[in-house]
């Protein structure tokens, strides 16, 4: 059995932590923030129309610039109160609950992008099985953007070895989403991959 991710103990500590999280990307957007860094960056890695696989998409602030784009988005969270934010407030998309640990869609996609810390919130023991199930769903050709912060349980440099051990290899590595550099002093990541 698949062990529970520190999410999902976090939404069974505290049931409405999901809807407080909803909530407050709702107000962000109302207030006029940004919040598609991460899609712009994933949007200039992509020809139009192509498939993205939002893993761990969340209420889909990311998927959702996506597909308005011009990209056939699919968004895969845990959380079903998650997913059912991203199917009310964007719809377009195909929004699915399930593990990333056990994905398992018998498709392939041109990009993948885990946002949001994502990372950080699995289970330690999953989290070389979902890089790799991950990796069995990018496309030839087709790169992951994946992004988390430093002090989260999650060293850099153990995901880049774990990411290593299941057939990625890192093409760019930057300390933002807007792309400056990565540094030895960086306090977050974000780590282009490709196929090895």
């Amino acid at each position: 059995m698949t062990e529970r991710s520190a999410w999902v103990r976090m939404t069974e500590q505290d049931p409405g932590h999901s809807t407080a999280y909803v909530e407050r990307f709702r107000r962000l957007a109302a207030e006029g923030f940004d919040l598609g860094g991460e899609a712009r960056l994933v949007d200039a890695l992509l020809p139009r129309g192509a498939r993205v696989l939002d893993a761990g998409c969340g209420p889909g602030r990311v998927g959702a610039v996506l597909h308005a784009a011009g990209h056939r988005v699919v968004g895969v969270d845990v959380d079903p109160v998650l997913v059912a934010a991203a199917e009310a407030d964007h719809p377009g998309p195909r929004w699915l609950v399930g593990d990333l640990a056990e994905l398992d869609l018998g498709e392939s996609f041109d990009a993948i992008v885990c946002a949001g810390n994502v990372m950080t919130f699995l289970a330690a023991s999953t989290r070389g099985t979902v890089l790799a199930r991950l990796r069995a769903h990018v496309a030839d050709g087709g790169r992951a953007a994946i992004g988390f912060g430093a002090g989260r349980g999650y060293p850099f440099d153990e995901f880049l070895d774990d990411a290593r051990a299941v057939g990625w290899a890192p093409d760019l590595l930057l300390s933002t989403w807007d792309l400056r550099p990565f540094t030895d002093r960086s306090d977050f990541l974000v780590a282009l991959l490709r196929p090895a």
